[in-house]
């Protein structure tokens, strides 16, 4: 990661398997930060194993404006950490990997977008049987991606500040 003195120019999203989380923060910033594109952003997924964004997670952000139909996952890798300004782990069990397996800390989403020491969960976390109830299942999924879509505005005003 960069120099503490330089701005920000390159984010990186991480979660689990780089197909909720990590890649609704990379659009979202990508699409609210508009035509500027000051900034570089990625996401990538600590096991990243091959499965698909679930249908329910590529239309609710196709009703945003995101299209979902090319994204590769990918996994985190020292190169992706070493060649990026702004690391953010959506969930504490990102954190304690990352620092782990790279020796580097780095700051959860929620803190550095809205101030929380607060992990983003994923629905299997929140709802392990989320199977058996799919309606409060597509509710914590929309929430989490409105969630996170509000705070990368928050995180886009931050920006200029963060060193």
């Amino acid at each position: 990661m960069k120099p503490c003195d330089q701005p920000v120019r390159s984010i990186l999203f991480v979660c689990t398997g780089n197909i909720f989380r990590s890649v609704v923060a990379e659009h979202a910033t990508k699409l609210q930060q508009g035509s500027n594109h000051l900034y570089s952003v990625g996401s990538a997924g600590i096991e990243a194993k091959p499965q698909a964004i679930h249908p329910w997670i590529q239309h609710y952000l196709w009703k945003k404006g995101v299209d979902l139909s090319q994204h590769v996952q990918r996994k985190l890798t020292r190169e992706l950490l070493e060649e990026t300004d702004l690391v953010l782990a959506m969930s504490r069990d990102h954190q304690t990997f990352i620092r782990q397996e790279f020796g580097i800390g780095v700051p959860l989403f929620r803190q550095i977008c809205a101030g929380r020491d607060e992990p983003i969960l994923d629905l299997h976390e929140v709802h392990p049987n989320w199977e058996q109830d799919l309606s409060l299942a597509r509710t914590y999924v929309s929430s989490v991606i409105d969630m996170i879509w509000d705070d990368v505005r928050l995180l886009l005003s931050k920006l200029p500040h963060i060193r």
